[in-house]
């Protein structure tokens, strides 16, 4: 089959990469000519995607990356998996518009396309449909096939790989279904088939709304458990003790990565649209995830003052500027924000973080150090905000005069838990 990906990104380029492993013709399309250029050289930027897998396809031909909308002509399904942010609380769908406008100059009958990017229910039939129709001047469901298929990457997840995990899938028909599943079979162990686009636009939100609730419900209550007098994470584990009716989520110092913080506000735009009312479990969750990095600069402060420090001119290492657990990924990390408060309080900030590429290390605020026994011992305080595998954690906790941590992951009389 010949397939385009448009969109090389975090997404787009696992689903490229593996959908030529297993036979198929790929384009791999970005507007992104810095990310082609890195791609054509066999370089990725994909923590899930090793740069030999990448060139092996390359060699083999069965994958060319590009940034010409020409090189896309004659494909007979085309998966879109681009960015999806929230601008001011309203989605920005700008990326699916410009690139189903692409596609759609290039779509030929007998074609499919299906939108991966995460959106709210109704997109696909409401926005796509109508650009690839007007822009190819064919007819939905006579002469091009449509659907939705959620992503469902985890980043650095060693437990459900990208083809094990498994794939919604639905059609915009019974025609568009059953291509759509056929492609997605060859590449996922296993797919779900769902009646509809909108049942998959919606599944795919409830899933990051359950996740992003549950984070935000523990953080909430780990804010109250110390002034209770419980430590929140024996607590925890106490609970997770329950076989049934009960799923373990941790505190931490906020969500962040292109999911979490994002994506249930989709649904909840798109609830006060359609129907006037918030969805209020949502709205909730986010302000408490929001406040999470005000807090852990709260906890850290009372710290210091009980050790007869101010906060102004204090020398603080922070341990993990990603947003997730040996990720790579900054986007909307809680890290950044908790640098920010903490500059703003006039201290004297660091960050450490063995993930963060060299060429992000300007995204992240703070000059960038190694974690080494003596920037460890040098600080007046460390605050352990993302627990990555390649940090020395026996040593944080021998050298580090305080530390605060928001992981759970440390012992003894100078460590604190969030």
């Amino acid at each position: 089959m010949d397939v385009v990906v448009a969109g090389q990104g975090y997404v787009g380029l696992p689903l490229a990469v593996r959908a030529a492993e297993v036979g198929h013709r790929v384009v791999g399309y970005d507007v992104d000519l810095n990310r082609i250029k890195q791609l054509s050289a066999g370089e990725s930027y994909v923590q899930d995607v090793a740069s030999e897998r990448l060139r092996a396809v390359l060699e083999s031909g069965a994958y060319t990356a590009t940034a010409d909308p020409a090189d896309l002509d004659g494909f007979d399904l085309a998966a879109i998996t681009v960015p999806t942010p929230l601008r001011d609380g309203v989605p920005d769908l700008s990326y699916v518009e410009s690139c189903a406008r692409t596609l759609g100059s290039r779509l030929r009958p007998g074609a499919t396309v299906v939108l991966e990017s995460t959106t709210y229910p109704g997109t696909t039939e409401e926005i796509l449909l109508p650009l690839l129709e007007q822009a190819s001047d064919l007819k939905r469901g006579v002469d091009f096939g449509a659907g939705f298929s959620p992503e469902r990457i985890a980043p650095g997840n060693k437990r459900w790989s990208f083809e094990g995990t498994p794939k919604l899938v639905s059609g915009i028909d019974d025609k568009s279904l059953n291509t759509i599943k056929a492609f997605y079979d060859t590449i996922f162990q296993t797919t779900v088939p769902v009646s509809g686009p909108k049942v998959a636009e919606m599944a795919k939100l409830i899933e990051n709304v359950f996740r992003f609730v549950n984070i935000s419900l523990v953080n909430e209550l780990a804010m109250l458990a110390k002034p209770l007098g419980v430590d929140i994470w024996e607590a925890i584990d106490a609970a997770a003790t329950k076989p049934f009716g009960f799923t373990r989520f941790t505190p931490g110092p906020g969500v962040g990565g292109h999911c979490l913080p994002i994506d249930p506000l989709f649904l909840a735009w798109k609830v006060k649209q359609e129907l006037g009312v918030p969805f209020r479990f949502v709205e909730l969750a986010d302000d408490v995830n929001r406040h999470m990095p005000d807090y852990v600069v709260q906890r850290l402060t009372e710290a210091l003052d009980q050790r007869h420090l101010p906060v102004e001119g204090a020398r603080i290492l922070l341990l993990g500027m990603t947003y997730k657990i040996n990720a790579t990924d900054l986007r909307e990390s809680p890290s950044a924000r908790v640098a920010e408060l903490l500059i703003r309080l006039g201290a004297d900030v660091r960050g450490a973080d063995p993930n963060v590429q060299p060429g992000d290390a300007t995204r992240v605020n703070v000059p960038l150090v190694d974690a080494t026994p003596l920037e460890i011992a040098a600080a007046d305080a460390v605050v352990l905000l993302m627990d990555h595998a390649r940090f020395d954690l026996p040593m944080i906790e021998k050298n580090a005069p305080y530390v605060l941590d928001c992981r759970n992951r440390l012992s003894g009389p100078n460590v604190e838990t969030l």
